[in-house]
């Protein structure tokens, strides 16, 4: 039941964004964790009753973290038959954070971002893939949108879908209707192994802080959770200023 809920939110996101068509051949990030799994598993799955031609192709980003090793995510690619590959980040992107540290005392999170993508864009070139999945959903949407407005004042998160044209790859994010406690349950109750987080700061990030902010304002404000969703594709009314005179 879990992961029929999961596949519901793919569906209505392939249809809003166009995300997936016959002939595709797409790179899957994978990380190890919940969301990144759950993705790999619902698009083997989707291809059956989409009745779409495509490919995946699931792909781990060596980053050089301490014991990171996919031992316990391989048996269940060769179960499912899902092509899977390991690629090592060149140069490896831990060793480049670490050279990177905030005046906090942080790893970077933007510079780990840009490195991982150009690495799964490269990979997935070595492939031949012409789509880039990853499994950001919902929530992570949202969050987005907040962490931009309190750093860079501007109302803006990530795309269902978007094109690299100088990589020539598209990216795309099936999961952007679906929630992380339904990833959750679906993880659970399909048996979908995950490994344990590896981000030496994972759960001490400011968009853990974001998570909880948002965590507390549902209880208060429940209808706001869909509503913020909703307000993401909302377009039509959209009210920000218009300036008539930059100089001014």
């Amino acid at each position: 039941m879990a992961m029929s809920t999961i596949l519901g939110c793919l569906k209505k996101a392939d249809i809003d964004y166009n995300l997936i068509n016959d002939g595709d051949r797409i790179a899957v990030g994978i990380s190890g964790g919940k969301d990144s799994m759950c993705l790999v598993e619902a698009l083997r799955l989707y291809k059956f009753f989409s009745k779409k031609n495509y490919e995946i192709v699931a792909i781990h980003i060596n980053m050089g973290f301490p014991d990171e090793a996919m031992t316990g995510i391989e048996p269940f690619m060769n179960e499912k038959e899902i092509e899977f590959h390991i690629e090592d980040s060149t140069p490896l992107i831990y060793e480049v954070l670490k050279l990177n540290i905030t005046n906090s005392n942080k790893l970077p999170c933007s510079i780990c971002g840009k490195m991982r993508k150009a690495a799964i864009c490269k990979a997935a070139h070595k492939y031949s893939c012409n789509k880039v999945a990853f499994a950001h959903h919902a929530e992570d949407a949202i969050e987005t949108l907040l962490l931009n407005a309190i750093h860079g004042g501007r109302l803006a998160t990530f795309k269902p879908k978007m094109e690299l044209s100088r990589e020539k790859i598209i990216f795309i994010r099936p999961l952007v209707y679906a929630r992380e406690k339904d990833i959750k349950n679906t993880v659970k109750t399909s048996s979908i192994p995950i490994l344990p987080k590896l981000c030496p700061q994972d759960g001490n990030t400011e968009r853990e802080e974001i998570k909880e902010l948002l965590h507390n304002f549902y209880k208060k404000y429940p209808e706001a959770r869909n509503n913020f969703l909703e307000m993401l594709s909302n377009q039509e009314h959209l009210e920000l200023w218009v300036k008539e005179n930059e100089k001014a």
